[in-house]
């Protein structure tokens, strides 16, 4: 896969601290679970399982955090894509129940990790704050926050001063805070989870590739590309947006959608006060949203959506800068200093899949861009499963194996849709 440009670090990798030295697998090995894959979902099961007593090792092509473990927003949103009633509905009430359960808590285990670990990560918990940009949005964000309400989050309803007041810019209608969102800088995160899995006792190599997988007997043999292989009883596949063919078909579930970001030169004091003031963090209501916060440097960060390719230049990231421009004019001037972007793997149904193609081969796969605390929450859920082997102790119902049709053409469809959502979301674009 082609380096996404530039080739100089992003924001997190340029702020965050040193990396542990994962050195590539140079010897033949035999656990009780190899992890493929040291993003959230794979460092976060290795952990948890070496805390349970099981002997792990991880598997990482490159660096563990290198993907969009290491390179999203930071933004720690609870829930999922849907809401308490629409789980409820989609997966039955008792399901529905501890599915909504688990979506509300996923916030908590980051913060509480990062406590119980006392990790070396930037990280602050004022809430998150969805703007409304018109008024179908204001109708999503005022049964968001009564529903959340209702299962016990600490919500609010925002009208549109408050909601400009909060975020520095009068570019929404309305919204909503759920207090339970924060932020991290998270590829301190992910080097956090290194650590605290070494040091439980996981084995953790980046710079191998694995190379194939194949069944014998009642384990699993788990080939690379050094050369060498673990000798595994049950394999954790967990590579999302970066998934590969090594599980057929498993690559074709899921449209591996660019996220692009940028970020400016640290603000001055004066222009910190009027964005952003009480430290939140903030996404909207747009198909193609758009998502900002300050990292803990003072830098004002703005994501969203970019061309489905590779960036080829700095010109792949105007969008953002002029998005930047008109909903907080008053920084106009101040340089852009990091671009950067990583792959979300987005499913047909936003929600994440989990696959059992075979006895003992587990796969997690599906972040649709609330991966921080959903795939830190889902690993350690994993670890439980495959710790008892008792379907109960997963969120999602094991699903089998289901490629999106024509998936060849769905990059063209996807860069459609999103031109499409452009043209139609309104407000700053």
């Amino acid at each position: 896969m082609a380096e996404p440009f530039p080739l100089s670090p992003s924001l997190w990798a340029a702020t965050a601290p040193p990396a542990v030295d994962t050195p590539a697998l140079a010897a033949p090995v035999r656990a009780d679970i190899c992890v493929i894959g040291g993003g959230y979902c794979g460092l976060s099961a290795a952990l948890h399982l070496a805390e349970q007593g099981a002997d792990t090792v991880v598997l990482d092509a490159r660096e563990p955090g290198w993907g969009a473990s290491g390179r999203n927003g930071g933004q720690v949103i609870p829930g999922l894509k849907y809401d308490p009633a629409e789980l409820k509905a989609k997966f039955g009430e008792e399901h529905g129940r501890r599915l909504v359960d688990f979506a509300g808590r996923t916030a908590d285990t980051v913060f509480d990790l990062i406590d119980r670990h006392a990790m070396d990560v930037p990280h602050v918990r004022a809430g998150w704050i969805q703007g409304a940009h018109t008024e179908a949005g204001l109708g999503e964000v005022a049964r968001r926050a009564e529903q959340w309400a209702a299962w016990g989050a600490s919500t609010e309803l925002l009208d549109r001063e408050a909601v400009a007041r909060k975020l520095g810019t009068a570019s929404y209608l309305g919204g909503w805070v759920d207090r339970r969102g924060g932020a991290i800088q998270p590829l301190a995160f992910a080097r956090g989870l290194v650590r605290a899995a070494l040091a439980a006792g996981a084995r953790i190599h980046g710079g191998t590739s694995v190379t194939r997988l194949e069944r014998r007997g009642e384990r699993w043999h788990v080939e690379t590309d050094r050369g060498v292989a673990v000798d595994a009883g049950r394999v954790l596949l967990a590579t999302n947006g970066y998934t590969g063919d090594l599980v057929p078909g498993l690559r074709r579930t899921v449209i591996a959608v660019n996220s692009f970001q940028i970020a400016t030169e640290p603000l001055t004091d004066n222009l910190r006060k009027t964005i952003l003031p009480e430290g939140h963090v903030s996404s909207d209501t747009r198909k193609l949203l758009l998502y900002f916060r300050f990292d803990h440097q003072g830098r004002l960060l703005m994501g969203g959506r970019g061309p489905f390719r590779e960036p080829k230049g700095p010109e792949d990231w105007a969008h953002l800068e002029r998005v930047l421009g008109k909903l907080f004019p008053q920084i106009k001037g101040t340089p852009i200093a990091h671009r950067w972007c990583g792959r979300v793997a987005v499913t047909r149904d936003f929600l994440p899949h989990l696959h059992e193609p075979a006895p003992g081969l587990l796969v997690d796969i599906g972040c649709m861009g609330r991966g921080v605390g959903l795939q830190t929450t889902m690993g350690k859920a994993l670890a439980r499963y495959l710790a008892s082997g008792k379907a109960g102790d997963l969120p999602f119902p094991i699903v089998p194996i289901a490629p999106i049709p024509a998936h060849g053409l769905n990059r063209l469809y996807v860069s459609a849709i999103i031109a499409w959502y452009r043209m139609t979301d309104g407000g700053v674009r």
